[in-house]
């Protein structure tokens, strides 16, 4: 199994940061160069927990699907999304969120295990791991980005 920790510090508070990182509509815009799409189950909106979503997306030159669920949920500290149906043999996102001096900590530890035993593992170390934390720092540059220029301009919404 291989596992991605990455942290990311946001002049923004807690609440506002915790429902961009759950928000449909702010994950398909954060994601336009993989052509991400939400197909089935929660399309738009502020995802909750208990609730699916399938994802359709071109990642390494081929489209595939890729299906979630929210399966913990505790506003505005953590919410936990597992692979239900997906390319990956598993995997489990932990998303977390602290206020640290007016700014929020928002951690991601994104664990996933490739399918095909050994050449996965390989494939992970080379190639996969790396990949997918730039999808993710970028993702979450996009979240820093919203919700610091919107704390300075006192916009709530995305």
């Amino acid at each position: 199994m291989a596992i991605i920790y990455l942290n990311t510090v946001i002049k923004a508070d807690i609440h506002y940061v915790f429902d961009l990182a759950r928000n449909i509509d702010l994950h398909q815009q954060s994601t336009s160069k993989t052509y991400e799409k939400a197909i089935a189950g929660r399309t738009s909106g502020l995802i909750e927990e208990n609730e699916t979503v399938t994802w359709r997306a071109k990642h390494l030159g081929v489209y595939q699907n890729l299906t979630t669920k929210i399966v913990s949920m505790e506003k505005p500290f953590q919410f936990v999304d597992v692979m239900q149906k997906g390319a990956f043999r598993s995997m489990r996102h932990r998303h977390i969120f602290k206020s640290v001096n007016g700014k929020t900590l928002m951690t991601d530890i994104f664990e996933f295990e490739s399918p095909l035993g050994i050449i996965g593992e390989l494939f992970n170390a080379i190639f996969l791991k790396g990949y997918l934390t730039s999808f993710l720092i970028e993702r979450n540059e996009m979240i820093r980005t919203i919700a610091e220029s919107s704390a300075r301009d006192g916009i709530a919404n995305f």
